[in-house]
């Protein structure tokens, strides 16, 4: 087999196909958690804490001389990050967790209608023609 049929076997068996949607549907979902994150959370949160931001807190290593920019280190963008991390991982963690709830409404729904179903009884069988004549039988030696 040759690298292009097996390239193109490989695309189109669904593998790249599934990864390229994921990428795709992976990007959209980052959209959404930063536009939760910066449009809903952090709002009120800043108003809470008071506009606290730590990205300005640096520790100068050398200072700043003839054009040449001091040398600094930036915990404060660490601790920013960290604080953000921490807030974007608190709001997933409470999306998923309502998906999960109404994932398992649904579930339980889906559960109770399937339970209401009643399957159809059994059609009574048939007597056998042996059968017919043993009642036959009994039936007249009631008489």
């Amino acid at each position: 087999m040759g690298m292009l049929q097996e390239f193109q076997k490989f695309a189109v068996k669904g593998n790249a196909i599934d990864l390229a949607v994921g990428v795709v549907v992976g990007g959209a979902f980052g959209k959404i958690t930063s536009s939760l994150v910066n449009d809903i959370l952090t709002p009120p949160l800043g108003l809470v804490l008071g506009g606290v931001d730590f990205s300005n807190l640096v520790f100068t290593l050398k200072e700043a001389s003839e054009g040449v920019a001091a040398v600094t280190l930036n915990y404060g963008k660490f601790i920013q990050t960290i604080v953000d991390f921490t807030i974007i991982a608190f709001a997933m963690f409470m999306v998923i967790k309502l998906l999960n709830a109404l994932k398992e409404v649904t579930e339980k729904k889906e559960a109770l209608a399937a339970a209401q179903v009643t399957p159809e009884p059994p059609k009574p069988v048939e007597p056998s023609n042996q059968e017919k004549l043993l009642m036959e039988i009994r039936d007249l030696l009631k008489k």
